[in-house]
């Protein structure tokens, strides 16, 4: 289905899944039932309902996927409250993709990955690590640390277990910030069990989750030794419009939707301190 990505189009949702208490996973599809449009891992879409708002969300999806697009999203506005809310069968509106993605058949291609992300981070990142999955003889060994507040607070949880971790060459490392009567794993802060779990500093890092676990996991990584032309990351909360026109996620001479929202740690060096 070509169609200009300015122009929302409706779309209806085929399936939602109760990922976490307060995060749902939306199967959408085009009213002729085939997936809407063609997307890179890491691009966004707009979800809309006239009368309610619009909100940008990461296509939580891969592109290897052909019969439907996802959207993992967590409640915590107006539109997403209303989303929670709907049922099978519901109608919205949708429009993209936007956004450059992450680079999968350039710069990931051949490497070893490291994928690192905090709570509803993970999102984005499901998408590149399902494209990877599904195109494994392109990619080298895959390192997957994830944590998030508490166990219930895991998205993707039985994905994870179930078939991430019995992956060929992918390891996974799960960790959650407070200890709960029902977890047996590890616990602690993300940016602190980066620096526990035995890593390459050869490979590409991806990084997805709150500005404060960023932060400190580019850090962490740095003092690994890991470059900062090999580490990746998202800005997609920062966009708005994304299409260049309001200005909201200028910073320094980059435009967040136009330029990203996927950046490099050495062109985000370059950008002023208010990212």
């Amino acid at each position: 289905m070509n169609r200009e990505p300015l122009i929302p189009f409706v779309a209806k949702v085929i399936g939602i899944t109760e990922e976490t208490p307060d995060v749902k996973t939306f199967k959408v599809v085009g009213l002729d039932g085939k997936k809407p449009f063609e997307h890179i891992p890491g691009q966004c879409a707009f979800l809309s309902m006239p009368g309610v708002g619009e909100a940008l969300f990461s296509i939580t999806s891969s592109p290897t996927n052909k019969e439907f697009m996802e959207f993992s999203i967590k409640k915590c506005g107006c539109v997403t409250e209303w989303l929670h809310s709907i049922e099978i069968g519901q109608q919205v509106t949708l429009r993209g993709p936007y956004g450059n993605g992450f680079p999968v058949e350039t710069d990931f291609r051949g490497k070893d990955l490291v994928f690192i992300a905090g709570g509803i981070g993970l999102a984005p990142l499901r998408s590149v690590i399902n494209y990877v999955r599904d195109n494994r003889k392109n990619y080298g060994k895959v390192t997957v640390i994830y944590g998030s507040r508490s166990d219930n607070d895991l998205v993707f949880r039985s994905e994870i277990e179930n078939e991430w971790m019995n992956a060929e060459d992918f390891n996974v490392y799960l960790t959650i910030d407070r200890e709960t009567p029902a977890w047996n794993g590890h616990v602690g802060f993300v940016p602190n069990y980066v620096k526990e779990v035995p890593l390459d500093n050869a490979a590409t890092a991806v990084l997805c989750g709150p500005p404060i676990m960023i932060k400190f996991t580019l850090a962490a990584l740095q003092e690994l030794g890991f470059k900062t032309d090999k580490v990746y990351t998202t800005l997609e909360l920062r966009m708005k419009c994304a299409i260049g026109k309001c200005g909201r996620c200028n910073v320094g001479d980059k435009y967040v939707c136009k330029d990203g929202p996927v950046f490099r740690c050495d062109e985000l060096n370059e950008l002023p301190n208010e990212y």
